[in-house]
């Protein structure tokens, strides 16, 4: 069996995390012996100090790995940050973006190994043979993008800027993905989307991070455009799509993501996200306690027979709860892509 996520940063680590743990406890083998390869967003990279940094799958890698900061949920615990402190005292920048001494090495090796001619891909291969993740991490890209935002007040910064030092505190008119155009799929990406037994989308940000891979269902003024083939890869691909929301009773759970879909102009609501995607999904998963009134509802713009929404427990309160979300969400999709269950997609 082959399971794909398109994932984000901290609740897509979580998720697959669960994810990871529910197939280990499953009782059928076909489960226990599932392949899973996670798709994971880099428009959120960028460049400080020297060093490439990759925040979304570092965190990925560090939560599978056992090693990440489970009170930030980025980040790897018992860090110190002399280096960080150093620079500091040296004057040099940016002092809001602070990186630990463990952390660093990771971003020296990976800055190393692209110098020295080896795709982002491969690059992650090396670093998964220390944190053994578990399952197959791909970057969306072997081409550097880097987000920026387009702020009300004339400015455009970094993603990073945005989202760490101002706090999204500054209202967004839209998001530019620099060099998305011109990026490919990293090896793998459009095999596992279009090959796929199912496919997760798991709570992350539904902009900047499901976004920047799968572009958006409709039209939205500076909304992401999605990684170039993509899209049509799990579209055509036949394997059926359930996604997990990240706002549940109009709030998000984690992070400013309410902050995003306010500059395209789409409710911070369940069934608001829901329809971002709605030309893909089979199955949308929404909270059973905040939005169980939207039970056995359809996403407006789904295909005919799809995005059906089902309300099951979301909140990723703990690990059990996670692995429980995760479970959930394959059984809904696997039950999907029965024989004679699944009708056929076309485009929106």
């Amino acid at each position: 069996m082959r399971i794909t996520a398109v994932a984000g940063g901290v609740g897509g680590a979580r998720f697959l995390r669960g994810l990871k743990e529910h197939l280990a406890a499953s009782p059928d083998p076909e489960l226990r012996g599932a392949q899973v390869t996670a798709v994971v967003n880099t428009g959120d990279d960028a460049t400080m100090h020297g060093l490439r940094i990759t925040p979304d799958l570092d965190t990925v890698m560090y939560t599978l790995g056992g090693a990440v900061h489970e009170e930030q949920g980025w980040g790897l615990r018992d860090e110190s940050r002399v280096v960080s402190s150093e620079l500091a005292a040296y004057g040099t920048g940016p002092g809001w973006f602070t990186l630990g001494d463990r952390d660093l090495g990771t971003h020296v090796f990976r800055t190393q190994m692209l110098r020295e001619g080896l795709p982002l891909s491969r690059v992650v291969e090396r670093l998964c043979e220390r944190w053994q993740p578990g399952l197959r991490l791909l970057p969306m890209s072997d081409q550097p993008v880097e987000t920026h935002v387009h702020l009300a007040d004339g400015r455009t910064v970094h993603f990073q800027e945005w989202w760490v030092r101002l706090r999204a505190s500054v209202p967004a008119t839209g998001f530019e993905q620099v060099g998305l155009e011109a990026a490919t799929p990293a090896p793998g990406v459009l095999e596992a989307l279009a090959d796929a037994d199912a496919v997760l989308l798991p709570p992350s940000n539904p902009v900047v991070s499901v976004g920047t891979v799968l572009g958006l269902a409709g039209g939205h003024p500076g909304a992401p455009l999605g990684l170039p083939g993509a899209r049509e890869a799990l579209r055509d691909g036949g394997a059926p799509v359930v996604g997990v929301s990240p706002v549940l009773g109009g709030r998000v759970v984690r992070g400013m993501a309410d902050a995003c879909l306010a500059a395209l102009g789409v409710p911070a609501t369940a069934l608001g996200v829901g329809e971002l995607h709605a030309d893909l999904l089979d199955a949308w998963l929404v909270d059973d306690a905040a939005d169980g009134d939207l039970d056995g509802t359809t996403l407006r713009g789904a295909a005919p027979g799809c995005g059906r929404v089902l309300a099951r427990p979301l909140l990723m309160s703990d690990r059990a709860a996670a692995a429980a979300l995760a479970g959930a969400a394959l059984e809904t999709a696997l039950a999907v892509g029965r024989p004679g269950s699944r009708p056929t997609r076309s485009p929106a």
